[in-house]
């Protein structure tokens, strides 16, 4: 009897096609590719055992453009690579080679760690254009296909999804040889996904629409946030097994409590779904409501690691990095999404378990500090009268200090500055002078941080605070 092969897959290349044209200038464009290419990734495995005339229980996990299926023999082996190459082939014609499909199988002989690198090992080759490879130093001239941009519309609202390769993009959501369901509760007949959208009357609102329903500011932004090390703790498995039920458990985690904090009342008209996969999410947004689907989520997942994830050794897996990056209503939507995936690697390489936003890398407690030190300066500005006047020279008093390299006198200069802005401040309230002075001085302290050697120490979750607290007031 042959041994249980397992065959593994991704997709390639899909942010890449996510922003070319014609989606740099066109939202719904890239907003249709997102969706394509996030129900691709689920529809591809499914369609691969269809085809192989396999149960859908030989489905071990999918998403996140990701895939491993079980197989029976090598001769479906062989059959499954014909047909992975054939959807490769479809997809690179499609996407002008930006995106394919790389995969590999191998026996599952062995301990799970050296089958895990053979099947590493495999996908190189199937992932890697090669310098030997005809018409590799050829140059490249994009362009789209002919008859333009042929991603099907209408895959977010979509009841049920088809698969062929007569379809240009593979799946449409009408006909196809195989068809699922797309619903919200996982089966074996349907695929689960997360696609909420905020509404503007029976269409999907656009980004400009959510930043006019921002409080403050009328500014939008995109949301994404990654499991930190979530690779390492997918190599930590001791078996498969143990690798589709991590799998299964992150997916369900973070598919399901971003779909119940999208049908809350804060962010069911201001918050719209672009990616919910195994460890990585993406929303847009008005900003405001961004922040606090951020700090929520956070929270939730914060005591899903510590109730479910307990009894996994190490750290690996266990938090989860963010990134929020702010839009005119006019921006298009792939110039922000790529702006927002060089603000997340930013947050990535600064630490772990933190929150990229207004320019700065902030740990999950200095967010919470700037929360509260945001109240307190709107209440300032609001409650005793400080207006805008208040926080304009605040901010640009604490910028002059954080910039550095100031000379003793420059400190000195500043010092006073500091001073003589307090006192002007110092009598705005006539009614509430006890509860001013107190808010005033609880201010100061949490913005300035400590006096170190003479040289003021600027607190960055106080200046995040103070652009915070001018978007909410503006």
């Amino acid at each position: 009897m042959s041994a249980q092969i397992l065959l593994q897959g991704r997709l390639l290349g899909v942010d890449d096609f996510a922003v070319s044209a014609p989606a740099e200038r066109d939202n719904r464009v890239f907003d249709s590719r997102i969706q394509w290419a996030g129900i691709l990734g689920e529809v591809l495995p499914r369609a691969l055992l269809a085809d192989l005339k396999l149960p859908p229980l030989m489905l071990g996990s999918s998403g996140g453009g990701r895939f491993l299926v079980i197989l029976p023999d090598e001769e479906r082996a062989a059959a499954a690579e014909a047909f992975l190459a054939r959807a490769s082939e479809a997809l690179i014609a499609l996407t002008n080679g930006l995106m394919r499909v790389a995969w590999s199988w191998t026996e599952n002989l062995g301990d799970w760690t050296v089958v895990r690198k053979r099947l590493r090992d495999g996908a190189r080759k199937t992932s890697e254009i090669l310098a030997t490879e005809p018409g590799f130093f050829d140059p490249f001239v994009p362009a789209l296909p002919q008859g333009g941009d042929r991603i099907p519309r209408g895959l977010r609202d979509a009841a049920g999804v088809g698969f062929s390769f007569a379809f240009p993009a593979l799946i449409a959501v009408e006909g196809g040889d195989y068809r699922w369901d797309l619903g919200r509760q996982a089966a074996l007949d349907n695929i689960s996904l997360t696609r909420h959208a905020a509404r503007n009357g029976d269409t999907v609102a656009s980004a400009r629409e959510l930043a006019k329903r921002a409080k403050g500011e009328k500014l939008w932004g995109v949301l994404r946030g990654q499991i930190d090390d979530f690779d390492s703790r997918m190599r930590r498995a001791q078996s498969v097994e143990e690798h589709v039920q991590l799998s299964v458990l992150y997916k369900q985690f973070l598919t399901g409590e971003i779909e119940l904090l999208c049908s809350q009342g804060d962010y069911f008209q201001r918050v719209t779904v672009l990616r919910a996969e195994n460890a990585e999410f993406a929303v847009f947004g008005s900003w405001d409501a961004l922040l606090g689907f951020a700090r929520e989520l956070h929270r939730v997942f914060a005591t899903f690691a510590s109730d479910s994830l307990r009894e996994l050794p190490g750290a690996e897996a266990k938090s989860i990095t963010m990134a929020l990056t702010l839009a005119e209503p006019a921006e298009p939507m792939s110039r922000i999404w790529e702006d927002n995936a060089r603000d997340l690697e930013i947050a990535k390489s600064s630490d772990k378990d933190c929150l990229y936003l207004l320019g700065r890398v902030l740990e999950w407690k200095q967010m919470a500090d700037a929360a509260e030190l945001t109240e307190a300066v709107v209440q300032i500005a609001e409650d005793f009268r400080g207006g805008p006047q208040f926080l304009a020279q605040l901010r640009t008093l604490y910028k002059k200090v954080e910039t550095g390299g100031l000379t003793p006198a420059d400190q000195e200069r500043i010092g006073s500055r500091a001073l003589r802005f307090q006192r002007r401040f110092a009598n705005v309230a006539s009614r509430k002078e006890r509860e001013f002075q107190k808010l005033r001085a609880h201010l100061m302290k949490e913005l300035a941080g400590r006096n170190l050697r003479g040289r003021l120490k600027i607190r960055p979750e106080g200046l995040v605070a103070l652009e915070w607290a001018r978007l909410a007031t503006n």
